[in-house]
C-alpha cells in the first residue's frame, strides 16, 4: 500500500481575505467587549502594515520588522505589546485555518515584547474630592440626576462602564452576576446612598427596565437604549473640570474605590471580590500598597514572652536532670 502523502501547509505568502478570515476568528474568541475591541483595532493596523508593501511571508522575520516599525512610531511599550498579542493570536487562527505552519506560528510566539521601564502611576481621589465631583453635577436637572448616580456607582462600587440590574440580596441592594473582564462573573454589593442617588434618577425618568442610564437630548428628553463610552467619558472629565481636579479618567474612579475601601479597613480578598480581580496582585496595584517600614503589620503580634521564658527555662531544667541521673546511673 502507498503511504499517505502527509498534508502540508502551502508556504505561500497569506493574501488579505486569508488575513481577514484569521482576524475574524481571533475576534471571536475574547468575552470583553473592550478586549475585543483592542483586538480589532490592533489586526487592522497590523494587516494594513502587512499589506502595504510586498512581504515574502508571514513568520518570525515579518512580525520583528512590525515591533521595530511600532518602536519607530514612540508608541508606549504598553500598546506595542498590545498589538504584538494580538499578532500572536493571529498566528495560531491562522494555524487552525491552514494557512500558516505550527513550527512558523511557534517562532512568531517566541517574538518578545517591549520591556517597560518603571511604573505607571495612578490617579487616586481623596475623599473629599470624590465629594467635590459627586457635587459638580446639578441634581434639580434630569441630566445632573443621571451624572450624579453615574458617579456614584463608579466610585463606590468599582465598576468599570458598565452596570446590570440592581437586586435585592440579603437584606441588602446588590448589582447580581455582574459579567466583568475575562468574563469574570462577580456580585457587586450597592450602598444605600448610592441607590438613593439611582432611585432619584429612576423615578424622573420612569426607566425600569433595559439600560439603566439612557442618552439625555438638549432639550431633556430621552432617547436611546444605552450610552456609549465617549458619554461616560465626557461626564466624568465635564464635573472633574468643575471640581478643579486635573487628569482624570473613568478608571481613576474604580482605582479610587478600592484605595478607600482598603483605607477603611477592608481586607484585600474582599476588596478582590468587589473588583472582580483574578489576582490579588492586581488589587495590589490598584490600591498602591506599599511596605511600610513605620508602622509594620508584625508589630501587632503581641506573645506571652514572660510566660513562654518560664516554660522553656522549665524544660531546660528538667533535661539536666535527666541527664544528670542518666550519667550516674551509667558511669564510663
Amino acid at each position: 500500500m502507498k503511504a499517505r502523502k502527509r498534508q502540508t501547509v502551502s508556504p505561500l505568502t497569506p493574501v488579505l481575505p486569508e488575513l481577514e478570515q484569521a482576524k475574524n476568528a481571533v475576534l471571536n474568541s475574547p468575552e470583553s467587549f473592550q478586549s475585543r475591541r483592542s483586538y480589532e483595532h490592533a489586526l487592522t493596523e497590523f494587516i494594513n502594515w502587512y499589506c502595504s508593501a510586498a512581504r515574502l511571508a508571514f513568520n518570525r522575520s515579518v512580525v520583528l520588522q512590525y515591533r521595530t516599525f511600532l518602536e519607530r512610531k514612540q508608541l508606549a511599550a504598553a500598546t506595542i505589546n498590545v498589538r504584538l498579542a494580538a499578532v500572536r493570536r493571529l498566528a495560531y487562527e491562522a494555524v487552525d485555518h491552514g494557512i500558516l505552519s505550527p513550527d512558523v506560528a511557534a517562532a512568531i510566539r517566541r517574538v518578545k515584547g517591549v520591556r517597560q521601564i518603571g511604573q505607571r502611576v495612578g490617579n487616586w481621589l481623596t475623599v473629599e474630592q470624590g465629594r467635590d465631583l459627586i457635587c459638580a453635577v446639578s441634581p434639580k436637572v434630569l441630566r445632573g440626576k443621571r451624572d450624579a448616580a453615574m458617579l456614584s456607582l463608579l466610585l463606590a462600587c468599582g465598576l468599570r462602564r458598565s452596570c446590570e440590574k440592581i437586586q435585592r440580596r440579603e437584606d441588602r441592594w446588590a448589582i447580581v452576576d455582574l459579567v466583568g473582564k475575562a468574563g469574570h462573573v462577580r456580585t457587586v454589593p450597592v450602598p444605600e446612598w448610592v441607590k438613593s442617588a439611582i432611585d432619584a434618577w429612576t423615578n424622573a425618568t420612569g426607566v425600569k427596565e433595559g439600560r439603566l442610564f439612557r442618552s439625555i437630548r438638549k432639550n431633556g428628553v430621552l432617547w436611546g437604549d444605552g450610552l456609549t463610552n465617549n458619554v461616560i467619558w465626557y461626564v466624568v472629565k465635564e464635573c472633574a473640570r468643575r471640581a478643579d481636579i486635573a487628569k482624570l479618567a473613568p478608571h481613576d474612579l474604580r482605582r479610587s474605590c478600592a484605595r478607600w475601601c482598603h483605607a477603611a479597613g477592608g481586607e484585600l480578598e474582599q476588596i478582590q471580590f468587589l473588583l472582580g480581580h483574578a489576582s490579588v496582585l492586581t488589587t495590589e496595584r490598584y490600591i498602591g500598597c506599599k511596605q511600610d517600614l513605620s508602622h509594620p503589620v508584625n508589630d501587632r503580634i503581641q506573645l506571652n514572652l514572660a510566660k513562654s521564658q518560664g516554660h522553656l527555662d522549665a524544660c531546660v531544667t528538667g533535661l539536666f536532670l535527666y541527664l544528670r541521673g542518666f550519667i550516674a546511673r551509667n558511669p564510663l
